[in-house]
């Protein structure tokens, strides 16, 4: 078995091999849920995405996460032709038809649709957008901390394609993690366009340094729900934050480095370009952060 370990490893959970998924309007078996070759997703990653964690019958930061729906596929020129009633139905139906009730993560994929032709011209998609939602049963499962490796793929710039959007093209992200591992990591860290620490190729990036968090600017990274509700407990708990541009200088020199994301929440990093991170543990401020957002989410669903 492979020693690399990801941001979203989930421990095994033999209920999945029985699920059911909602596929444009209709929730079926696991094996009945496919599309067709010509979708614009499949032929292209024309399409965009959200992931959600349910906690004990709740879908945490539910607005927050459809905000985010709704404005990426606007962004992209897809029209759902469900608002946000139907998709929040869609996903609670979802969460009936498999008796879920915690522990799942669901991801939403929304694309362009099937094309007339096998080409890229958005206006041959004209039967309308595919709507599904994956939801499973799942429980992060971390074994270590993640160990991370410095990559050439950039984050790039807004007028190439905006690393703010969820969308399916996720091609140079794919790319960046292999090449961490090939590295001997488990994920990339990515710079941005000017040399400074960005995130990784699935998550966010934060380092610890003398008692103070810090994160990129936002500017070439998505703004992550989790990454912002981090930043706000930051605040709240008069823990300094800071969202700023900072080297692998800064980086390697800190304490404590973590990563948030809506499944992870908060994944502790314990080695970066094999440079030691801290004692190679879970730090205090990481530990506290964990705490509170735990916290949070339990006022969330009380």
């Amino acid at each position: 078995m492979s020693d690399y370990v990801t941001t979203h490893q989930a421990a095994e959970d033999a209920r999945n091999e029985n699920i059911k998924i909602y596929l444009n309007g209709t929730i079926v078996p696991k094996e009945l849920a496919v599309v067709s070759v010509y979708d614009s997703g499949f032929m292209l990653g024309d399409g965009v995405w959200e992931g959600l964690r349910l906690y004990n019958g709740t879908w945490a930061f539910l607005d927050e996460h459809m905000d985010r729906l709704f404005e990426a596929a606007r962004a992209v020129d897809i029209d759902l032709r469900l608002d946000r009633t139907g998709v929040v139905k869609a996903l609670l139906d979802t969460q009936a038809a498999n008796n879920m009730h915690t522990d799942a993560h669901a991801r939403l994929m929304v694309t362009r649709g099937v094309k007339v032709r096998p080409f890229q011209h958005p206006s041959l998609s004209q039967s309308g957008p595919t709507f599904t939602i994956i939801m499973e049963h799942s429980t992060p499962s971390h074994p270590r901390g993640i160990r991370l490796s410095t990559v050439p793929h950039l984050r790039g710039l807004p007028m190439t394609q905006d690393p703010k959007l969820n969308s399916h093209s996720k091609l140079n992200c794919i790319l960046a993690c292999i090449a961490a591992e090939k590295a001997g990591a488990d994920e990339a860290l990515m710079l941005d366009t000017h040399g400074f620490v960005n995130t990784t190729n699935a998550c966010n990036f934060f380092i610890v340094r003398k008692g103070a968090v810090w994160t990129s600017t936002g500017d070439y990274c998505m703004n992550g729900i989790t990454r912002q509700k981090v930043i706000d407990l930051c605040r709240e708990s008069e823990i300094p934050v800071y969202e700023r541009n900072f080297s692998l200088v800064d980086t390697y020199g800190a304490e404590e480095a973590f990563l948030t994301g809506t499944f992870g929440a908060q994944t502790p990093v314990i080695d970066i370009d094999g440079r030691p991170i801290g004692d190679g543990e879970m730090g205090p401020v990481t530990n506290r952060l964990r705490g509170l957002y735990k916290n949070l989410i339990k006022k969330l669903t009380e």
